[in-house]
């Protein structure tokens, strides 16, 4: 089954940006296709593979901080496609 997850990393610390440019490095050192935009990260592909990934670079990234939260959302289709029409 594909996915897509969208993930949103926010360490709640002074020094918040290396944890979240650690984090994304993970997860473009990984065979998923990954996708960034100034809000949120994108990653796309098959659910086994991309939950494998996840558990350990979320962990990774939680460990790191001092406090942090971690938003995702996922989609039970690809969408790394998708184009908005209006």
């Amino acid at each position: 089954m594909k996915i897509s997850v969208e993930l949103t990393l926010t360490p709640i610390q002074d020094e918040y940006e290396p944890a979240i440019i650690n984090f994304i490095d993970a997860l473009r050192d990984s065979d998923l296709e990954v996708k960034e935009n100034p809000l949120s990260t994108q990653v796309y592909g098959d659910y086994d593979e991309v939950m494998k990934v996840l558990n350990k670079e979320m962990k990774n990234a939680l460990e790191a901080v001092e406090r942090g939260l971690i938003y995702m959302k996922i989609v039970k289709s690809d969408r790394r496609d998708y184009e908005p029409h209006f």
